[in-house]
């Protein structure tokens, strides 16, 4: 116990020590500056070039979104999950203890190149991804954590980041196991987190964008607005387009649905009039009964 104390204590310095230095002293890998900038960017086409031309700036949740961002990529690391994700970790090892295992990998990909390795990392994260997008919806308690995210009812590129902060729990855990099962000699894949920071960023935002025969390789505004339809088609009354940065994952499993442009598109969920409008009553929500 006195171990996993003292993981809990480092974890929260240790993180505190990294939030610090990242915006006193930045590097070209700085996450909160690159965070910034590529949201400053997107933010500004969709000034220029709007899908939606009616659509506010500040549209409706805008401010809302803004904190989401500082909590769930800031604070809520700082508050505990950091801590926590370092605790797992250190079980899971002591788990594979029992059998006196060191680790889970079952492929080495450290002779492959740094491209290599980081495009089958991306690849199988995305993939683990889709599929956890499509338990949130599936399985009812998981899906009172995602209403959060389908609270949105105007689109813009900060709704990304709109979402329960047990999501990150869920994805994260999920995600650990196979990508440890690979034997990455590579520690940091910031080109490609940022990329589908980016992408995410583009899915969401006020722009009509589909990147031509390239919508069936990545996510888009067009694809991924239907995803956020508030009346699902009979066929998908689960929902569609679950794909985070990847589309194609949808169209290879028959997910995928773009009938027509939703510029006008409705989004939300049914009963959503009730949703609780801050955030506050927005985390809450999913441990009342």
């Amino acid at each position: 116990m006195d171990k996993y104390l003292k993981i809990i204590k480092q974890s929260f310095s240790g993180y505190w020590n990294y939030l610090v230095s990242e915006i006193s002293d930045p590097a070209w890998d700085n996450y909160f500056y690159w965070l910034l900038g590529l949201s400053f960017f997107v933010f500004l086409l969709e000034i220029l070039i709007p899908w939606r031309k009616k659509q506010p700036i500040f549209r409706k949740g805008f401010w809302l979104d803004t904190f989401y961002i500082l909590f769930n990529f800031f604070l809520f690391s700082l508050v505990g999950y950091n801590a926590l994700s370092n605790v797992g970790v250190e079980l899971f090892r002591d788990f594979l203890g029992i059998f006196n295992m060191t680790n889970i990998v079952a492929i080495e990909v450290n002779n492959l190149p740094a491209w290599g390795q980081l495009l089958i990392m991306f690849v199988m994260a995305d993939f683990v991804q889709w599929n956890v997008h499509r338990l949130l919806h599936r399985i009812p308690w998981l899906w009172k954590f995602h209403k959060v995210h389908h609270s949105v009812k105007e689109m813009g590129f900060a709704a990304q980041f709109r979402f329960h902060f047990m999501e990150t729990i869920v994805y994260k855990s999920i995600q650990y196991i196979p990508l440890a099962m690979i034997g990455f000699g590579i520690e940091q894949f910031f080109i490609v987190h940022m990329f589908s920071v980016f992408v995410g960023h583009l899915n969401h935002a006020n722009l009509d964008w589909s990147y031509g025969k390239f919508r069936y390789l990545l996510n888009n505004p067009r694809m991924h607005i239907w995803h956020h339809a508030k009346e699902l088609p009979p066929q998908h009354r689960y929902g569609m387009n679950f794909g985070l940065t990847l589309s194609i994952w949808d169209y290879l499993f028959g997910t995928a649905y773009v009938p027509r442009s939703g510029k006008d598109l409705e989004i939300g969920f049914k009963g959503d009039e009730t949703f609780p409008k801050d955030f506050a009553g927005q985390v809450m929500f999913p441990f009342k009964k």
